[in-house]
């Protein structure tokens, strides 16, 4: 096994990534290139993606730590090193439940400065718009060089509120007034740098900042958090070779499974595909393929609200928004689609014409999602009966359709009545996310063909299952549409196997009524 280098879990500082000679992902040359083309810039990325490093390594670099960066990108090309005086602040330092608790972190974070440049006796310490503005104009004067501002997930205090409108907007209105000095500053700053989960628009705390750039959506940066797979082979290879030997597995099919793990994220119309860091670190750390991100915060919150919007689970498989989509507040959203975009839960699949695709990015948010969401549908936790997965998964592996039915038909049968509203649309999700929980086959619903589309379609490594559905009428109803509307014919031409099943609903009963099997 190769020399094991040390991986710089739960690290977010540049320094101590530096000094411990830890592995870093060399981003570099996007950082140069960005503080030279821009002085106001805001960057939204998912939690857990890298926002804190970048922030930190943003300020090391203006610091003039030339000694930090040695042997990376940048070192090539920065030639002047100045040193300018950095004011760096992280709003996520606590778990905001009042909005006493804000004032007691902006109180914190910004006494913490005011120790180093002073501070004018006369000034309250709630009087946050001027302690800032003071900090800058006294940061300036005292070295002669424009200031830096680094905002660290400045809307941590909001969507820490979110459940509470009235909490909320007492919070927004006293962040704003935090923020407020940055436009009057302007002579006085360097480079202004604002990170976050949302976008800052939707929360109107900078509305008065009209010359900040946002590069969440910019091709040139889409990878400046995060690892794209060429940075994983060239600067990660010792780290898979190890993976694949602790997994008896070769490095290409470790790459393989990585992949479909972790990867799929893209944030720009013309992004490459970006791996979740987070997960890739930990499990390089480990050597084992877990679902480290989705652990580290589930988000039940969100979950039980998706559950009360039209958006069905598996549409989110894949599903159309307009760029207009990405922006509207979350607070006032009739979907759930910003809130999940910024979030991580779904990502940029693809762009046409103005029109993007979305859906999960990998297997690891997919499945956790899925199985997060299941108890809101089902009214039990479907993974809790492990041996009802294990035995439904094991009659497809065999092909034994019927016994795979009949475990199906049992689980319907103990939903609870008021678990859902009974139709043909809730059996359908149901079957989507007992089948995607208890395999890691291809599941899909309203599988489109060229003369409509199939319910459900379920593909495993030697067989494709076509599906369709009727409430309240027959198996061999929804059987012979599915040879009527050829739902299977664009697959006839493969090597796997068709099996068609006609299956009906009854809804007095809520459970399966009969199904039909043709092969």
């Amino acid at each position: 096994m190769l020399l094991e280098r040390f991986l710089p879990i739960g690290i977010q500082t540049f320094e101590k990534i530096r000094e411990r000679n830890a592995v870093y992902v060399d981003k570099t040359d996007l950082i140069y290139r960005l503080a030279k083309s821009y002085s106001y810039v805001f960057l939204s990325r998912p939690r857990r993606f890298g926002k804190s490093l970048l922030v930190s390594t943003l300020r090391s670099y203006f610091e003039g730590r030339k000694d930090l960066f040695e042997g990376l990108a940048i070192e090539q090309l920065e030639k002047d090193w100045v040193q300018y005086p950095v004011l760096h602040f992280s709003l996520s330092l606590m778990r905001i439940t009042a909005v006493d608790e804000l004032g007691v972190l902006l109180d914190n974070i910004l006494r913490d400065y005011e120790r180093i440049y002073g501070t004018d006796a006369g000034t309250a310490k709630t009087e946050y718009s001027i302690r800032m503005k003071d900090l800058v104009l006294r940061a300036h004067a005292q070295t002669g060089k424009k200031v830096v501002l680094l905002f660290d997930e400045y809307d941590a205090p909001i969507l820490d509120t979110m459940h509470d409108k009235t909490l909320m907007e007492s919070v927004r209105q006293k962040l704003r007034q935090f923020y407020s000095p940055i436009k009057d500053l302007d002579s006085k700053l360097q480079f202004v740098f604002i990170t976050g989960i949302s976008k800052f628009s939707q929360l109107s705390i900078f509305s008065e900042l009209n010359n900040l750039t946002t590069i969440t959506m910019n091709n040139e940066y889409a990878a400046i958090c995060g690892f794209t797979r060429d940075e994983i082979v060239t600067q990660l290879a010792p780290e898979i070779e190890n993976l694949a030997k602790a997994m008896h597995i070769s490095v290409n099919t470790a790459l393989l499974r990585l992949k479909r793990k972790y990867d799929g994220y893209h944030f720009s119309k013309n992004s490459p595909d970006i791996y979740n860091p987070f997960s890739l670190l930990n499990c390089m750390a480990d050597k084992e393929l877990y679902n480290y991100w989705f652990s580290s915060g589930t988000p039940t919150h969100l979950i039980k609200q998706l559950s009360q919007y039209t958006l069905r689970p598996e549409e989110l498989e894949g599903f159309a928004v307009s760029e207009m989509d990405f922006y509207v507040p979350v607070e006032h959203a009739e979907t759930p689609i910003p809130v999940l975009y910024q979030s991580g839960y779904v990502t940029i699949k693809s762009y046409r014409s103005g029109i993007y695709t979305l859906g999960f990015p990998n297997e690891e948010v997919r499945v956790s999602f899925i199985k997060g969401l299941a108890p809101y549908y089902t009214g039990q936790t479907v993974t809790g009966n492990n041996s009802f997965l294990i035995r439904l998964i094991s009659s497809l592996n065999d092909g034994d359709v019927d016994k795979a039915m009949t475990l199906l038909r049992s689980f319907f049968s103990s939903i609870p009545y008021n678990a859902e509203k009974q139709d043909e649309d809730h059996y359908k999700t149901i079957f989507y996310l007992i089948f995607t929980l208890s395999s890691e086959y291809s599941v899909r619903t309203e599988q489109c063909s060229a003369a409509g589309r199939c319910d459900a379609l379920i593909e495993t490594e030697d067989t494709i299952y076509v599906f369709e559905f009727k409430l309240d009428g027959t198996a061999e109803e929804a059987l012979k549409q599915i040879d009527d509307k050829g739902y299977a014919i664009q697959y006839e031409a493969g090597d796997k196997k068709i099996v068609k099943v006609g299956v009906n609903f009854e809804k007095d009963k809520r459970t399966i009524e009969r199904w039909v099997i043709s092969e």
